[in-house]
């Protein structure tokens, strides 16, 4: 046998093993890839947060311990209340840290969240402190914890660097237990949450016989949301519904006992215009409702009683009637702001002192710089009015705040 007949011989056996791989590549291998089963589900835990400094002028006054907002009911109620127009802030009270979980079970995924920040108020107020923001769990259509009461709506906060937010909408993080038949684009969810309120004594704050009134709640604050979605946004309103009493403790010739129900609607919106803008609109009517708002007065105030000389004075739900109106902007994929403007309007009763909050004004514009999705720094100018009741007074205040936020995240399974 010839050279040349070998070599055309390992030629072609070269040629039909190589023909051999290529159909296996081709059927045997896919096939294999096609029956292999499905990877179930795996648990993930997140760790996410981020450090935030706050940093700027207060070019007017607000109450010591809200130097970093723009709380309307902390700005002052009588002229140099709080000293002299003019101060320097500086924070990081809005850093965050949190802890997130989502577990597959045979009743749909368990979701878990843990939230703190560093803003101290109440017992704490104005101090750089742990303070809960949610401790909530969820598993398929039921939810229980401290979580967004559902009557709020947490997407039309706007995209701001001010941490108290908007004075008309309601934002209120309650204790609550929830039912979700409805999840998704949109959703339907009722709960019922922990009840609370406060009541204004007024022009007879002094008096021994209205300090012995003591607030009662006999049963939760019911709520709830309805969110239509699609493609370009969402229309959604919440409502809730309360009732308060208050038992007069002392044994006198007057019963200042009494009770009302607290009401309100809350109509939001979020409107895509194109694909760089967003729209955030709301509008809140009710009464007895200001424990839920953002920033409010008192629920419940006092009315003369004329004929009864046994209850000459009665407690009323206060009513109030809110609206914001926001736009968010992408200038590009780094750069972005937000502008709007936010009111609300508080019909208070006759037995407040003319000093008392009535009405509140807020609006801002910012102009916000990522150039990484993790950083953040941007600039904010802030002005808020608050209106008294019926002395005339009021006060204006102007803020401008440079931010630098820096996020972090770490997940394991999923």
């Amino acid at each position: 046998m010839s050279i040349l007949t070998i070599s055309g011989l390992a030629g072609y056996r070269a040629v039909r093993r190589a023909a051999f791989v290529a159909w296996t590549c081709l059927m045997v291998v896919p096939a294999a890839f096609a029956q292999a089963p499905p990877q179930d589900p795996k648990p993930s835990v997140e760790i996410y947060g981020f450090a935030m400094l706050d940093f700027g002028q207060n070019f007017n006054q607000i109450h010591p311990s809200w130097f970093d907002t723009m709380r309307l009911t902390k700005l002052p109620k009588v002229e140099e209340e709080f000293g002299k127009d003019g101060s320097t802030f500086a924070g990081v009270r809005q850093s965050r840290l949190g802890v997130r979980s989502t577990v597959p079970t045979d009743f749909g995924d368990l979701f878990t969240i843990f939230e703190f920040e560093l803003f101290g108020v109440g017992v704490d107020e104005g101090q750089t402190t742990f303070r809960l923001r949610h401790a909530y769990g969820e598993l398929g259509e039921f939810g229980a914890g401290q979580y967004w009461s559902p009557f709020m709506d947490i997407d039309t906060f706007p995209n701001s660097v001010e941490y108290w937010g908007p004075t008309g909408m309601p934002l209120f993080r309650n204790v609550q237990v929830r039912w979700m038949p409805i999840k998704g684009t949109s959703r339907l969810t009722l709960a019922l949450e922990r009840p609370g309120a406060t009541g204004d004594p007024g022009v007879l704050a002094d008096r021994i016989e209205i300090q012995n009134v003591q607030g009662r709640f006999p049963m939760p604050d019911f709520s709830g949301e309805y969110r239509m979605g699609g493609s370009r946004g969402y229309i959604e309103v919440g409502g809730i519904l309360r009732y308060m009493k208050w038992d007069d403790q002392l044994d006198d010739q007057f019963d200042l006992s009494g009770d009302d129900v607290g009401w309100g609607l809350n109509v939001t919106s979020n409107l895509k215009l194109g694909d760089s803008s967003t729209v955030k609109l709301g509008a809140l009517f009710g009464e007895g409702i200001q424990n839920y708002m953002n920033d409010s007065p008192v629920d419940v105030g006092i009315v003369a009683n004329p004929g009864d000389p046994r209850s000459p004075i009665k407690g009323e739900a206060v009513p109030i009637t809110g609206f914001l109106a926001f736009l968010d902007h992408n200038w590009s994929t780094e750069l972005s702001s937000s502008f709007g403007y936010s009111a609300q309007f508080n019909d208070n009763k006759e037995g407040q002192l003319p000093s008392s909050f009535q009405n509140g004004h807020y609006a801002l514009g910012n102009l916000l710089y990522s150039p990484i999705p993790s950083v953040m720094a941007g600039v904010e100018l802030q002005w808020g009015r608050r209106e008294n009741f019926t002395d005339g007074f009021e006060s204006d205040a102007v803020k401008i705040q440079f931010s630098f936020r820096y996020n972090f995240s770490a997940k394991i399974g999923g």
